[in-house]
């Protein structure tokens, strides 16, 4: 019997849930509008899935583990840039309710956003066995960094993580334009460094939570 991850039972049951909304829209609407979040769901997946692969690993060749890091990274924004989707919002046809679209596109994005974290957390955990705790950290924060810049390639300028090998020329020209002319390009910047410090305040604060709450006289109110 195949024993299934409790983090991946969870996030399956968010996607179920998200499915489920999709159809009734699409049932209500006759339109398939809001298709596409499967896809970028899907797309989250991936280095949720390669995180899951590195921690449970215990011997693995430092090739692999070269292949699957990158893998990781190259895939990571796409967990992070599904909380952009809820620019859809404003787009909205009104074949549908707006409360109901709202739910849907927030419900999508604390999924992807939870893939992100998880993975992450299995990345710094992965990392802890071999590299010291300080340079993990920093590490971590530079995943963010490049996650976050990720982030606003895909939704501003619309390159996706397959296009390093289908249009990698292309893909680089931008990204070096982008680094030396940072005046030019301070949108860029500005959206990367917000992006960063949220994911990065989210990320720290998962984190710590369950320490918070296991101290004396820390409880939660209910």
């Amino acid at each position: 019997m195949i024993k299934i991850n409790p983090s991946t039972k969870i996030i399956a049951s968010f996607i179920v849930f998200i499915i489920a909304m999709i159809a009734c829209r699409v049932i209500y609407s006759g339109s398939l509008r809001y298709i596409f979040l499967l896809w970028n769901l899907f797309l989250a997946w991936i280095p949720f899935q390669i995180s899951i692969v590195l921690i449970k690993r215990k011997s693995i060749s430092k090739l692999t583990t070269f292949l699957l890091l990158s893998a990781w990274l190259l895939f990571f924004p796409n967990a992070l840039y599904i909380i952009t989707d809820l620019v859809h919002l404003q787009e909205s046809k009104q074949d549908a309710p707006v409360w109901f679209d709202a739910i849907l596109l927030f419900t999508s994005s604390i999924t992807g956003l939870i893939m992100a974290f998880i993975s992450l957390f299995n990345i710094e955990a992965f990392l802890q066995r071999t590299v010291k705790d300080v340079v993990v950290e920093r590490l971590i924060i530079g995943c963010i960094f490049l996650g976050s810049f990720g982030v606003y390639l895909g939704r501003f300028s619309r390159w996706n993580s397959w296009d390093i090998v289908a249009d990698p020329l292309h893909l680089v020209t931008e990204i070096t334009k982008t680094c030396i002319l940072p005046v030019q390009y301070y949108r860029t910047w500005g959206v990367t460094a917000l992006l960063t410090c949220l994911f990065s305040l989210l990320y720290y604060a998962i984190k710590k939570l369950p320490g918070f709450l296991k101290e004396p006289g820390n409880k939660l109110i209910v």
